[in-house]
């Protein structure tokens, strides 16, 4: 059990660590990406006036694809209705995950799509 909490524990400090080093504003929000064993979710974050612009995730989709094609579909959606409400630039929270495999592919797809970060 303690391997568990130890790994636990390490997981909240890497986000800290992200997290204290950006920040969101209306203009250039912050994409919050969060990846489970199952769905993929993303966020527009404006932390000025603590609000969510936009929400995507893959929760509810009939798909059955592999994660990493579902990331990839988040990261489109999210480009797109970014482009609704006018955001062109993000700043990238990937929260405590390392920037490689699932997160890189929302990453590149939403840039593919438009978003700039």
């Amino acid at each position: 059990m303690d391997r568990l909490l130890h790994k636990a524990k390490n997981y909240q400090i890497r986000t800290a660590r992200v997290r204290s080093k950006i920040h969101g504003t209306k203009e250039k929000p912050r994409l919050s990406v969060h990846i489970s064993l199952k769905h993929v979710i993303a966020q527009l974050i404006d932390d000025d006036s603590r609000t969510t612009l936009v929400y995507v995730s893959s929760i509810g989709s009939k798909n059955t694809a592999t994660m990493t094609d579902k990331a990839i579909k988040v990261g489109q959606d999210l480009a797109k209705n970014a482009q609704k409400i006018g955001v062109k630039q993000v700043v990238m929270d990937r929260g405590g995950k390392l920037y490689h495999g699932r997160v890189k592919a929302l990453a590149e797809a939403a840039r593919e799509k438009g978003l700039e970060f």
